[in-house]
């Protein structure tokens, strides 16, 4: 078969399904869309023609993203999910060129860039998961691309400082294209979007899988500057935003009231999760996400564990400075609390086991 050796070299993404009855494994909201929304997409839908073709480039849903973040329509680019336009930012400016990262971060930006076969290069974070600036500064130097920086992070959950990511921004004009991924932002509580509005080499990415609660629907947007904004569309797909997903999107969008409420609820309980943790005696990392990670003596054997009650997180213990954690998503008080029920029990039989054996 006559398949590119960087596809025939490049593992597939990873995901295996396991049987749970609590799933705080993806990062996902544990809210479905409220159920009087989806009525009303049920009731748009029967007025979308399905044997058409939809906007060529979700030219409603632009409109109606503009509008909500106060940017020009012309600077917004939609697409199936923000990992579409990963791809897409690849695609316009990183093959035959290089793609830059941190590491541990969000596997996709590695994925897309092998099989794309762009010269990927991944700097270790810092000492506490700082941003290694210093580093990724001297790697500007060499070349052109794109470079990509999850804000707050992924899997480590924490912020890096504005100061920094300008001086990264600044270091990268004007060979390189910086995009600055904001799938988290609303639970920090932040907006680097000012970064995209003074410099026209940056873009920011958004989603409305996570505090929106749409991971099924896979909707994800791009903010920039029109001039940036018009090449990344040129490698879009052409109609590849479907009319469903343009009315899930545009009457969540009409109602973004209870995507705040959401939001509250989750810092919250983040907040109870993490010190009910550290009363356990577990390290728990500061976290401006909906997701903790947390490290423990033993990982595989607590994921094991947790897994045989029902209980389904993710381990992150194979990532490079990540040895022994585990990441556990925000979900409702009472997923959360059996979560919490099951790690006391694991946590207190372990010790017992531990004192038996001495």
């Amino acid at each position: 078969m006559s398949v590119r050796p960087e596809v025939l070299a490049t593992p597939p993404y990873h995901f295996s399904a396991k049987p749970h009855t609590v799933k705080l494994d993806q990062n996902e909201s544990p809210y479905d869309l409220p159920l009087e929304l989806k009525r009303e997409v049920f009731a748009r839908l029967e007025h979308v023609p399905t044997n058409r073709y939809p906007e060529l480039a979700g030219e409603s849903l632009r409109a109606a993203l503009a509008y909500r973040h106060g940017w020009f329509e012309t600077g917004v680019v939609v697409g199936g999910g923000s990992n579409t336009l990963i791809q897409a930012f690849v695609i316009a400016c990183g093959i035959g060129r290089r793609v830059l990262s941190v590491t541990p971060t969000f596997s996709v930006y590695s994925l897309c860039a092998k099989l794309l076969n762009a010269e990927l290069t991944e700097v270790p974070l810092g000492e506490d998961f700082a941003l290694p600036v210093e580093a990724l500064k001297a790697e500007l130097t060499r070349g052109q691309g794109v470079l990509f920086l999850a804000v707050p992070a992924a899997p480590t959950g924490n912020l890096f400082a504005e100061t920094d990511l300008e001086d990264l921004i600044r270091a990268a004009a004007p060979n390189w294209t910086v995009v600055l991924d904001e799938a988290y932002y609303q639970f920090s509580k932040t907006d680097l979007s000012h970064f995209v509005r003074t410099y026209p080499h940056v873009a920011c990415l958004r989603t409305l899988s996570k505090a929106f609660g749409m991971g099924g629907v896979r909707l994800g947007f791009a903010l920039a500057q029109p001039a940036l904004a018009e090449q990344l569309q040129k490698v879009m797909m052409p109609f590849s935003v479907s009319s469903l997903q343009l009315a899930v999107g545009l009457t969540a969008l009409a109602h973004p009231d209870f995507v705040a409420a959401r939001v509250e609820e989750t810092l919250r309980e983040r907040t109870r999760l993490a010190s009910s943790l550290r009363a356990l005696g577990v390290e728990v990392f500061p976290s401006e996400t909906n997701f903790l990670l947390f490290r423990v003596a033993d990982a595989p054997s607590f994921y094991e564990a947790l897994l045989a009650r029902g209980v389904l997180i993710r381990r992150q213990d194979h990532l490079r400075g990540l040895g022994g954690c585990l990441r556990v998503s925000v979900g409702t008080p009472q997923e959360n609390g059996a979560f919490l029920e099951a790690a006391e029990d694991i946590l207190s039989r372990q010790v017992r086991e531990v004192a038996v054996d001495g």
